[in-house]
């Protein structure tokens, strides 16, 4: 998404998705920040406790993984919980941006129904009460419920991340 977009972008079109859901959530405003682990600190938080969104793409569309900003999401384990083979990789910038203009790169909302995409959320984002996770741009994140996030999308629920 480039800075010229519209009112309706980014956070605008999160909030009102959540809204029309009836999904509560809190709307936290920070200094720009180019990944979760940045825009979580910005917004005082520690990056465990925050969520970022990893869009992936395979032959039957895209996949969206959420796992803790502090962790790294496994392609491996993806594979196999997908059963998909090689051909499931990260999104390049240009499919994001082509396919998802109302969203800036790096700021993909883990709400996998808006994408659409179906969302696989790591078992360790619903250790939590709340987490922080993208709201469409760089400067506007969102706490909420991750359960509500599971219910919403029809999440599957797997450990995604690497191992340490």
């Amino acid at each position: 998404m480039t800075d010229e977009a519209g009112p309706e972008a980014g956070i605008g079109l999160v909030t009102a998705h959540l809204d029309q859901l009836g999904i509560a959530y809190e709307v936290v405003e920070h200094a720009r920040g180019e990944s979760a682990a940045a825009e979580a600190r910005a917004a005082g938080v520690t990056p465990a406790n925050a969520a970022k969104s990893v869009l992936l793409r395979d032959q039957d569309g895209f996949r969206l993984a959420v796992v803790p900003a502090s962790e790294r999401v496994d392609l491996h384990k993806l594979r196999a919980l997908l059963e998909a083979g090689k051909e499931l990789r990260l999104a390049s910038e240009e499919e994001m941006a082509n396919e998802f203009p109302g969203f800036e790169l790096g700021a993909i909302p883990p709400l996998g129904e808006m994408l659409p995409a179906a969302e696989i959320v790591d078992r360790r984002i619903l250790d939590h009460d709340r987490v922080l996770c993208n709201g469409g741009d760089h400067e506007h994140s969102l706490l909420l419920n991750p359960r509500d996030l599971v219910r919403a999308s029809s999440a599957v629920e797997a450990d995604i991340c690497q191992d340490t």
